[in-house]
């Protein structure tokens, strides 16, 4: 691995971590964001996850390849779907907690366990999001690389921003709650170096692993992004910038290709 990829990978790999914590801040600063602002801005991170999975992950994945590398390309993508399916199971979804945000849920109680589960299905949903970011690179193509990393780094944004008004309702100092927020980016980071290095150690995996990877992605849009701006009367801003938000990473995919 030479010193300038790696300079860009470690870069990206705080940017993706760091887009939780800039989230956080917001989460801070604008306790009270409207719902319709909330699904615009979460529709146009589905539209920009949304190209980077097909784009840069699943579509690179077959490049070459013949057609035991599709039937690869597909088991990949539906395993990395099942992956987080068995992962909701166990914890709650985004939208089952996002709705929370500015009730008062009083002093310490038996809440903040369910908060914390919402904390923890955020983490799970960031170590293969992570890997994501990392496994793109393992194709060469650093363009298509931040490409999936800003799609990535965009969703956590407002995924941060969720995380903090139930941990304060819940009684959890603000100290407390950005640590954890922190933490959660941490997890990103993590994700980031394991994902390039385990395609960096056998390439042979790498198709499988970019549409694991991409599988992950198309899972978060379809059953928490975009159920949550649909449920609050926002739908059609919602989906206009699910929308422009894919055309517009598709434009920066051609004009860096």
């Amino acid at each position: 691995m030479n010193s300038e990829l790696f300079f860009v990978l470690s870069i990206t790999a705080l940017g993706v971590g760091g887009a939780t914590l800039v989230g956080a801040v917001l989460g801070f600063v604008f306790k009270k964001i409207s719902h319709a602002f909330s699904d615009i801005v979460l529709g146009f991170a589905a539209g920009v996850m949304l190209c980077a999975a097909v784009i840069g992950l699943i579509l690179p994945a077959l490049e070459g390849g013949n057609i035991g590398t599709l039937f690869m390309v597909l088991g990949g993508v539906m395993a990395g779907a099942v992956c987080l399916h068995l992962a909701d199971l166990s914890v709650p979804h985004l939208h089952s907690m996002a709705e929370k945000r500015g009730k008062s849920c009083g002093p310490h109680n038996h809440r903040l366990d369910k908060v914390l589960l919402f904390v923890l299905a955020i983490a799970i949903h960031n170590l293969p999001e992570g890997i994501a970011a990392g496994v793109s690179f393992g194709t060469g193509d650093v363009g298509a690389a931040l490409s999936v990393a800003l799609g990535i780094a965009l969703q956590n944004i407002p995924e941060g921003m969720v995380i903090i008004a139930p941990l304060l309702a819940a009684g959890v100092s603000p100290k407390k709650t950005f640590f954890i927020a922190a933490g959660t980016g941490v997890i990103e980071i993590v994700g980031t170096f394991i994902g390039y290095f385990a395609v960096s150690i056998s390439a042979a995996i790498l198709p499988f692993a970019l549409a694991f990877a991409g599988g992950t992605m198309l899972y978060v849009i379809s059953d928490e992004m975009i159920p949550e701006t649909h449920a609050h009367g926002s739908e059609r801003g919602a989906t206009y910038a699910l929308l422009f938000g894919f055309a517009l990473m598709l434009a920066m995919d051609f004009l860096l290709a």
